[in-house]
């Protein structure tokens, strides 16, 4: 089923996600659906509050050409790269709207597969930028909160942000 993406100002994107206990049916269908629902916006990665829902749960697309999928249950960063890149990102929340952000190049990933199974693993480049993104939304950061002071100021009076 497609889910409604939640946009700009709704406080749920900026509430922290509560930590999946038990992956219940329930849960594993929520990822089905995000699934579906980010592939629908022809995005590449959402995160469960982008839908609405305070679960710490994430979907992302691992390989761009075969369209492979990974849903990731509480993803902790447990290890970033000093090294940092600049890049484009764009949001689902925020459709039409790019921004440069610099994000660690590379980073560490714990958390649990969609079959409870713990999982640890190393990314970068476009992967690792859109673990950080997704990750930061679980946590009530949308990705203009990371722009400086100034940058962001300026971002949030051209599009009406609190």
């Amino acid at each position: 089923m497609i889910l409604e993406i939640r946009k700009f100002n709704e406080p749920v994107l900026r509430k922290k996600a509560r930590k999946i206990r038990s992956i219940t049916p329930k849960i594993k269908q929520l990822a089905i659906d995000m699934v579906q629902t980010m592939k629908k916006g022809e995005g590449i990665g959402l995160a469960a509050p982008q839908v609405g829902v305070l679960k710490r749960m994430i979907v992302i697309e691992t390989d761009y050409r075969n369209r492979g999928v990974l849903a990731l249950v509480n993803p902790k960063i447990i290890k970033r790269s000093t090294k940092k890149e600049k890049d484009t990102e764009g949001c689902l929340s925020f459709p039409g709207i790019y921004i440069e952000l610099k994000r660690a190049e590379k980073v560490e990933v714990k958390a649990r597969n969609i079959n409870g199974e713990k999982i640890r693993f190393k990314a970068e480049g476009l992967l690792a930028r859109v673990l950080q993104h997704e990750i930061d939304h679980l946590n009530g950061i949308v990705f203009y909160k990371r722009l400086n002071l100034i940058k962001r100021i300026i971002f949030q009076a051209k599009h009406h942000l609190r």
